[in-house]
C-alpha cells in the first residue's frame, strides 16, 4: 500500500470537524475528564442523550492517573464497586470495606466505555465561558488550551448545550464564572463559593455524593467541584465518592429530561 502524507492529514482534518460540527448542539456539556466526569458521560449517553466532554489537558483522567503520590493504584469503597463491575473492572478486596484497583485499568475501562457509548471527548480545549440565556445556561464557550496557556487574543467558539457538568475538580471553575459574571447566587447558604476544606477522606466521601446536586439552573457539580462549591472537605486517593458522584449527576439529569419528555 502507497501512503501519502497529505491524505492522513486530510482524513485527520475531515473526521475532525465532522465531530466538531456534529456535536454544536448536544444535550449536555461536561467540563473535566476526571473520573467524576467520564462516569457522568457514560451514564447519561448509555441513557440515550448526546455528551460532549471538554478537557483542557492531553490525558483525559484527572488526578486518577498518579494514585496517591504517583502509587498508580486507589481504593474505592463498597458502595463504589458496583460501578466498577459495571465496566468491567474487577478491583482487589482488601478487607474491611476498602477494595484496591490499578488507577490506569479504571481510566481506560472509563474511557472505552464513555466512547463506545457514544460520547464525543475533546481534549486540550479549555472553557473560557459561559452562555446564560433569561437566567439558565443555554452553552459553553471554549477554545484550544494552548491559547490559554499562551494569553493569546484569540476569539472562541461556542457549542449549544442544554445543561452543564461542572467537572473541574478543585476549582470548581464553571461555578466560579457563574458567580464572577452573573452575580447570581448559587445554591448553598451563602449563596457563594464555599471553598474546599483540609483532607478528611471519611467526611469528604459522603459529603461529595450527598451534595451533588444541581447548583446554578442548568448546571450541576460533580467531583471535587462539589466539595469546593458547599466547602467539604478533600479526600485524597479513594476515589469511590467521585465515581458515584457522577452516576448520581447523570440520574438527576436523565431524570429531569425524562420530565420533560
Amino acid at each position: 500500500m502507497k501512503i501519502d502524507d497529505t491524505e492522513i492529514s486530510k482524513i485527520i482534518v475531515e473526521e475532525y470537524f465532522k465531530d466538531v460540527i456534529s456535536f454544536l448542539k448536544a444535550d449536555i456539556g461536561i467540563v473535566g475528564g476526571g473520573p467524576a466526569g467520564l462516569t457522568s458521560s457514560y451514564y447519561l449517553a448509555k441513557g440515550g442523550l448526546k455528551v460532549v466532554l471538554f478537557e483542557r489537558k492531553l490525558s483525559v483522567g484527572g488526578g486518577m492517573w498518579g494514585g496517591g503520590m504517583m502509587f498508580n493504584k486507589i481504593v474505592v469503597q463498597k458502595e463504589a464497586v458496583k460501578i466498577l463491575e459495571e465496566i468491567e473492572v474487577k478491583p482487589k478486596d482488601v478487607g474491611n470495606g476498602y477494595y484496591v484497583a490499578e488507577s490506569t485499568e479504571v481510566i481506560g475501562a472509563l474511557l472505552s466505555k464513555a466512547n463506545r457509548s457514544g460520547v464525543k471527548i475533546f481534549n486540550l480545549i479549555s472553557m473560557e465561558d459561559v452562555l446564560i440565556r433569561e437566567g439558565k445556561v443555554s452553552g459553553l464557550v471554549v477554545n484550544w488550551s494552548t491559547v490559554e496557556m499562551g494569553k493569546l487574543l484569540v476569539d472562541p467558539l461556542t457549542f449549544q448545550v442544554k445543561n452543564i457538568i461542572d467537572a473541574t475538580g478543585h476549582d470548581a471553575e464553571v461555578a466560579k464564572i457563574i458567580v464572577r459574571k452573573t452575580g447570581k447566587k448559587l445554591f448553598t447558604e451563602t449563596g457563594d463559593l464555599l471553598g474546599e476544606k483540609s483532607m478528611w477522606a471519611e467526611k469528604g466521601e459522603d459529603f461529595i455524593v450527598r451534595n451533588t446536586k444541581e447548583i446554578y439552573s442548568g448546571v450541576y457539580a460533580v467531583g471535587m467541584a462539589v466539595n469546593a462549591v458547599f466547602g467539604g472537605p478533600r479526600m485524597g486517593p479513594i476515589f469511590g465518592g467521585m465515581l458515584l458522584s457522577g452516576e448520581k449527576a447523570a440520574n438527576l439529569i436523565l431524570g429531569r429530561f425524562r420530565e420533560l419528555a
